[in-house]
């Protein structure tokens, strides 16, 4: 088992990591009933996409001997209705200017290929934007 969801009423929900028994919290949002206090469902859909980029940037620098410490990533999650469903995620990198031009192209497929990228619905327009400015 990965992970264990408990609902706690008024639409918010406990999600425990089994392994190491980390936990979040998510709420519904404002534009679906919510209270919107914590991650939406669909926010951490969207938000995984640029945590499994990041993460397979950081394991390719890694091996690289290159430092991504500090990178950041913003996400923006458009909805469409009928039905409701994400429509558009947009992710903002803002990496090392340091980075060679070469160990860039090889992060930047890196993050392209990674498996929650491949992983969602085609239909999911995917914005994604690498700025070598920190």
């Amino acid at each position: 088992m990965t992970s264990k969801v408990t609902y706690n009423g008024n639409l918010r929900t406990t999600c425990v990591h089994v392994r190491s028994g980390n936990e979040f919290i998510t709420d519904a949002p404002v534009d679906n009933n919510g209270k919107g206090e914590a991650f939406s469902p669909t926010d951490t859909v969207a938000t995984g996409l640029a945590n499994c980029m990041m993460t397979m940037m950081g394991i390719k620098a890694r091996d690289m001997d290159v430092d991504l410490t500090g990178s950041t990533a913003e996400v923006t999650k458009h909805m469409a209705a009928n039905p409701r469903r994400i429509s558009k995620i947009e992710v903002k990198f803002e990496l090392p200017s340091s980075v060679s031009e070469k160990h860039r192209k090889i992060l930047v497929h890196t993050a392209n290929t990674c498996p929650v990228h491949y992983s969602l619905h085609p239909d999911i327009e995917k914005i994604i934007e690498f700025n070598w400015v920190k």
